[in-house]
């Protein structure tokens, strides 16, 4: 890692030209992990780990933890607020809209034209080949992320048996933002308790608790899908929303099938495909959705709408975490926050394991993609390539 790239105390102390590499190296970091990160929020996270932590030595895997916790907090989509953290932490406001942006682009232009595509012949291209080979990459790629990543959450015995508790609990089908919140408190409690404090001075995380308030999704919106409605629906969806693009597929079922009627539930369940199929944020489904309903303005609109508050929350939100951190309640808020964060990961990729995984050569690339990550420590992208290039010439020889 070159020294000019090396992050002081504050961005004010860079001269205009390191000010300038940092941003370009924002925009080359998430603009490839926006190219080859498939496989959902959990692998996007093991990624950026690689990239920011272990890579480029951008901040520690304590703070990228941090970070983690506080997006499952607030709602919007996880990993893409991740990115707009790091790009925040590295390059404050400016680092805060190229990391995101570099992120967000790749997947809005590959779902924008498999849009057009679909719109004019009614039929998506075949991509399951490719998948078939990224998928098992994907899952030891997690694998490694959750491997390091719990050596810092997991710190001691309340950590640990949170973590446990969050597997079991989000298993059985418990609330993802109650279990965040509970572990949280537990971890604080358990502190508290054990030190004797008599006053509960750090509870000013309780703030954080207004993100629990829905808004309620009723509410009238003109039946025409002009491109400003469809802008002000996915704003308020992106404002309110939770969980992954399976809560949001919810959301687009319940009001833009059933209510308004601007799409059909086969075309619902194809820009929902085409959100899983392609890399980076599974809420690019959206542009996908703007685009059927209101063509290249709706796409614009409805991508700008549904990841616009995650830029502002993040950029509301990051300037407090550090001072959390000094809060020694706050600071086990966060930790109890950051190991029920990892359970939750762990429940995902236990899932997305059952889907990749499916005979022999699946097991035969999850097990040389683990050596290859856990022993020769090998680039992510260049295995995410490999698996795809192994899928597409298995479907030719099948």
């Amino acid at each position: 890692m070159s020294p000019e790239l090396e992050p002081p105390e504050a961005e004010t102390e860079l001269t205009p030209q390191q000010q300038q590499q940092r941003l370009k190296a924002l925009a080359t970091v998430f603009f490839k992990l926006g190219l080859i990160a498939f496989g959902g929020p959990a692998a996007h996270i093991a990624m950026m780990d690689d990239e920011v932590v272990v890579r480029r030595r951008w901040m520690s895997r304590e703070k990228l933890l941090d970070l983690l916790g506080v997006t499952n907090l607030i709602p919007g989509p996880n990993s893409t607020e991740l990115a707009i953290h790091i790009g925040y932490e590295y390059g404050r406001w400016r680092g805060l809209f190229v990391a995101g942006f570099c992120f967000i682009l790749p997947a809005m232009t590959m779902v924008w034209m498999l849009a057009a595509i679909y719109d004019r012949y009614q039929t998506l291209p075949q991509l399951e080949s490719i998948l078939y080979g990224i998928k098992p990459v994907i899952i030891a790629i997690i694998a490694q992320a959750l491997w390091k990543l719990g050596k810092k959450a997991l710190k001691d015995f309340p950590t640990r048996l949170v973590g446990i508790a969050v597997i079991i609990a989000f298993s059985l089908g418990t609330n993802e933002i109650l279990l965040l919140f509970i572990a949280g408190l537990a971890v604080m409690l358990f502190h508290r308790f054990k030190q004797h404090w008599g006053q509960m001075s750090g509870m000013s995380l309780l703030p954080f608790s207004e993100t629990l308030i829905s808004v309620n999704s009723t509410a009238v919106t003109p039946q025409s899908p002009h491109w400003t409605t469809v802008f002000f629906f996915f704003l308020k969806v992106g404002s309110v929303l939770y969980g992954s693009g399976y809560v949001l597929l919810a959301f687009l079922q319940r009001d833009l099938v059933e209510r308004w009627q601007w799409l059909t539930s086969q075309e619902l369940l194809d820009a929902v495909a085409v959100g899983q199929l392609t890399p980076g944020p599974v809420f690019t489904t959206a542009t996908f959705v703007g685009y059927l309903v209101a063509g290249n303005r709706g796409a614009i609109a409805a991508t700008v709408g549904i990841f616009l508050p995650a830029f502002l929350l993040v950029g509301l939100i990051n300037p407090w975490i550090t001072k959390l951190r000094q809060s020694s309640l706050a600071s086990h808020f966060l930790d109890g926050v950051n190991a029920a964060s990892l359970g939750l990961m762990a429940v995902v990729t236990y899932t997305l394991g059952k889907a990749a995984i499916v005979d022999s050569l699946t097991v035969i690339l999850v097990l040389l993609s683990l050596l290859a990550v856990f022993r020769f420590k090998v680039n992510s992208a260049w295995l995410v390539i490999a698996g795809g290039i192994v899928g597409f010439i298995y479907s030719l020889v099948a």
